[in-house]
């Protein structure tokens, strides 16, 4: 039994946050199933959302969140998130955190779509490796904070999974200890799920590895409340070559004048939206998918050959270096590209403060649902979403710790394998992560219908008795922990895509194409039934 203050579950944006405040109130211990360096942070190239020009507003920033998010963002958690901005960017720089600048010392401000002014903060097009590096630089050198790495969250305990009576409260969790095979039993009473998305549940996504919904299916095992998961953002750019299958080209090229084009050279945008490439991703997402689905080409172009050589690798080092590593120059070649799975933007159900249905339980970042993103994330929101709501769970967290259960150790019972032997067959893992991802692409992906939906329901439904089985029988590995947690968030983003009967957002369905009209249009909200 190791006991902690705080639980903190992931090492990007928002766990970082959260274990760097969180340490001058106790001990934190911040689990990660990989390298603390490995999270979906990491990956983020366009930057993080500030309103820092004297000619842009919060009302402005507040109005284009909500029209991106379809009619379905709570609009007092939209002005509280953006209004929080400057402070989230302040504590941020004072970590060590740099973004860029223009000569005269203020910052260099990108634009993506959506957006009708330039409001982004970026560090050249490794933004969230800036952030990531530093402060996992500041949490590492904190006497107050250890971090585990290889330690793999398995799943929450709960009072009432140990019979005690009253509101169902979380009091730790289970791990496995990938180093040496052990499953260890941590007690808090803080528990808070920084755990990303779930891109890797999908066949193509801009998402890394570790991408797989374990927090989120963690959360509805628990009895959480899990909210609007049939909004999966499918980035509208991710590069389309056999060798880079997940690499993404980000908005901010478009930002910068990139123009979405097919293969006959023709711009095909204005078509579909006023904006034209830089129409919010839903839209720019299903343009692509008529075109390429129109023409029988496997892909469209970002077309930035405008730019020079010079301007190309200085703005955007990244991408334009790895583009040249396949024989692309984007100053000469259009960029192939195709959507990709890239954020979810429902998850775990939770107020402004992170709180969740379960006393205890927090979720912050993309495995969580505020409310900011609605039916549509708008670009580079993320970020600023995990820093502000790290904070705030802090300090929620903090107010109410006279509140906490009391749950003795010796209440929690230690893991026990029982009779499971030893996975003799990995290759049946992998088939059945193979088949829930090819499934999701076909029948879930960026246009929908009630057949695949259904088809996919019923497919899903066996692949969980067949995971949930092997789980049972053969002794825990992160293999088969990440393909119980793909199957539980793949089963979610169908069940809670069969209850909305009208397109928004990013649910687009062929049976219902329209919005309904409503001045209160209903969140996706399920439960576990038990």
């Amino acid at each position: 039994m190791r006991e902690y203050d705080f639980l903190v579950v992931g090492t990007g944006i928002s766990g970082l946050s959260f274990a760097l405040k969180a340490a001058e109130h106790g001990t934190v211990a911040v689990l990660t199933k990989k390298k603390s360096e490995n999270s979906n942070t990491a990956w983020a190239q366009g930057g993080i959302c500030c309103v820092a020009d004297p000619e842009d507003s919060f009302e402005s920033h507040v109005t284009d969140t909500l029209d991106a998010g379809a009619g379905l963002c709570n609009s007092q958690v939209v002005k509280t998130i953006v209004e929080s901005a400057p402070k989230a960017i302040d504590q941020m720089m004072a970590c060590g955190i740099n973004f860029d600048r223009q000569d005269n010392g203020n910052f260099a401000l990108g634009k993506e779509g959506g957006h009708t002014q330039r409001r982004i903060l970026y560090s050249k097009d490794t933004t969230g490796k800036e952030i990531s590096n530093k402060l996992l630089k500041a949490v590492q050198e904190c006497s107050n904070i250890t971090i585990l790495e290889d330690h793999f969250a398995i799943d929450l305990i709960t009072t009432e999974k140990l019979g005690i009576e009253g509101k169902n409260s979380v009091v730790g969790l289970y791990t496995l200890d990938e180093s040496t095979g052990k499953i260890l039993t941590f007690r808090s009473n803080t528990v808070v799920l920084c755990t990303g998305g779930c891109g890797r549940v999908y066949l193509y996504t801009t998402n890394p590895n570790i991408a797989t919904g374990d927090g989120l299916a963690m959360a509805y095992r628990a009895g959480a409340n899990v909210a609007n998961m049939e909004f999966i953002q499918f980035h509208p750019t991710c590069l389309y070559h056999h060798d880079l299958n997940n690499f993404l080209i980000s908005e901010a090229v478009r930002g910068e004048g990139g123009i979405l084009i097919g293969k006959d050279g023709n711009e095909f945008m204005e078509r579909h939206d006023p904006r034209g490439s830089l129409a919010p991703r839903d839209i720019v997402a299903r343009a692509i998918d008529h075109e390429i689905k129109r023409t029988g080409e496997p892909c469209v172009f970002v077309d930035i050959t405008h730019k020079s050589k010079e301007y190309l690798s200085e703005r955007f080092p990244n991408i334009y270096k790895t583009c040249l590593s396949v024989g692309i120059d984007p100053a000469n070649d259009p960029i192939p590209v195709v959507p990709a799975a890239h954020y979810q933007c429902g998850g775990v159900q939770t107020d402004i403060d992170g709180r969740t249905s379960l006393n205890g339980l927090y979720a912050v970042g993309e495995v969580a649902c505020t409310g900011l993103h609605g039916a549509n994330r708008l670009a580079s929101n993320s970020l600023l979403e995990g820093a502000v709501i790290a904070g705030r769970a802090l300090d929620n967290a903090i107010n109410n710790k006279n509140n906490k259960n009391k749950v003795s150790e010796q209440i929690i019972p230690e893991w026990t394998s029982g009779n499971a032997e030893d996975v003799d067959e990995l290759v049946v893992i992998y088939h059945n992560w193979d088949e829930i991802r090819r499934l999701m692409w076909d029948y879930v992906s960026i246009v929908r219908t009630n057949k695949r939906l259904k088809r996919a329901a019923t497919r899903l439904q066996n692949l969980r008795q067949e995971v949930q089985e092997f789980y049972w029988n053969f002794k825990i590995c992160s293999d088969l922990l990440e393909l119980r947690n793909l199957v539980e968030t793949a089963s979610l983003i169908v069940n809670c895509a069969q209850l909305r009967d009208e397109s928004r957002g990013l649910h687009y369905t062929l049976d219902f194409p329209k919005t309904k009209n409503s001045s209160q249009p209903q969140d996706t909200v399920i439960r576990l039934q038990k």
